[in-house]
């Protein structure tokens, strides 16, 4: 028999995490800290997650019995990644309730799905096409060009299962290699700023947003965010604030969703949703009275949702395996600095491109901090030691 879908869990009930990643991680230390017990599900041995709890599971997301004994063995389930099998999705809610659901991520998994149900609930995104063989292809970049981004519509992240392309032959290759089915072409948009925006909907219907925040990626991955976004792009956080909270009600939302957008021509255009606590967020948690983990866990338990106001401005940096090459960084230099705190996520090997944690630094100004955090990521580096570039 399913559980009931929507009275308030109080601390004590127990909580399921999908995923044993940093996100589960960092939600497991703020459902502890509220008196909940978490159990995690992953198929990774020593998951980060399962690190810092007690009860841990790990099987095969593609295991019913598995996944039946997990619903059972919870009051509720969350995720920390969104690509799930839906049939995983959809056995574990029968039991217990999944927040968010199978609407959010039915939605988030795919990029033509996602696209287009943003598109036809009047959202902006960024101009794009299915793709399906060659012909289709070609019709693609008639119409928009040949400047393109093709994607595999599943399963990509952190800039995996995407080509860029500049001519139709260009285009055909990539096809070759990323499809030739289940394909999206996405115009490539010349924008001057990426910003994001979480959004948080409770059980009970109540929504709040976080403050819009500015990000810089390199080589496709996050590698600096801060909080409040600079002077000339506070004109876009009404707008942001409309289309988040809009997203969050027209799929149903309950837990947490970021909105990750492109600024073009003094416009916001969607990038891509991501129904979870997101990497730019995780400034949250030194920078705002509620951090993105902890506001997870209100609207998936049904408290009142917490404040997000700004207590400081802030910079995060990711710390990538990067920094790892000439050994053991300086963290002494880290722990020295009263504005600045370290999260490290537990993960034993450390590889060019892999995020091994993040450190967030607080200041006056969020230009001050950010100047603040990539001169100490710097530092952290033992000498002769090499840094992928960053803005600076």
């Amino acid at each position: 028999m399913a559980r009931p879908r929507n009275k308030i869990l109080l601390p004590g009930s127990r909580i399921g995490v999908l995923g044993g990643g940093q996100l589960g991680r960092m939600f497991a230390q703020v459902a502890h800290r509220f008196g909940y017990h978490v159990r995690i599900f992953s198929n990774e041995d020593d998951s980060p997650a399962s690190q810092v709890t007690a009860q841990s599971l790990q099987r095969s997301l593609e295991d019913p019995q598995a996944i039946e004994e997990f619903a059972k063995s919870v009051d509720v389930i969350t995720l920390e990644f969104e690509n799930i099998p839906l049939v995983a999705i959809q056995r574990a809610a029968s039991i217990t309730p999944v927040r968010p659901g199978e609407l959010v991520l039915a939605t988030a998994q795919n990029r033509i799905v996602e696209k287009s149900t943003l598109s036809s609930a009047g959202f902006p995104v960024t101009p794009f096409r299915a793709i399906d063989d060659v012909a289709s292809l070609q019709a693609a970049g008639a119409e928009l060009g040949w400047d393109l981004i093709l994607k595999t519509a599943n399963w990509g992240y952190d800039g995996k299962g995407q080509r860029s392309v500049h001519s139709e032959s260009e285009a055909i290759d990539a096809l070759a290699l990323l499809g030739p089915k289940n394909v999206i072409a996405e115009k490539r948009i010349a924008f001057t700023d990426e910003v994001s925006m979480l959004v948080a909907r409770s059980v009970q219907g109540e929504i709040k947003t976080f403050p819009l925040i500015q990000n810089t990626h390199v080589r496709h991955i996050l590698d600096l965010s801060v909080c409040p976004v600079p002077d000339r792009l506070t004109s876009l956080c009404a707008e942001a604030e409309s289309i988040a909270i809009g997203i969050a009600e027209n799929l149903g939302l309950i837990g947490l969703l970021c909105v990750e957008f492109f600024v073009a021509d003094g416009k916001l255009l969607i990038n891509e949703i991501a129904p979870r606590p997101h990497n730019s967020g995780h400034l949250t948690i030194e920078a705002c009275k509620t951090s993105q983990f902890e506001q997870q866990l209100r609207a998936v338990v049904g408290l009142p949702l917490g404040s997000t106001a700004i207590r400081s401005p802030a910079a995060m940096v990711n710390l990538m395996g990067d920094i790892w090459n000439l050994g053991e960084p300086d963290w002494e230099s880290i722990c020295a600095v009263p504005e600045a705190t370290l999260h490290l996520y537990g993960k034993a090997t450390p590889r060019v491109g892999r995020k091994m944690g993040h450190l967030t630094v607080l200041g006056q100004t969020s230009e001050q901090a950010a100047a603040h955090a990539i001169e100490l990521r710097r530092k952290i580096i033992r000498s002769g030691g090499q840094l992928f570039p960053t803005m600076e």
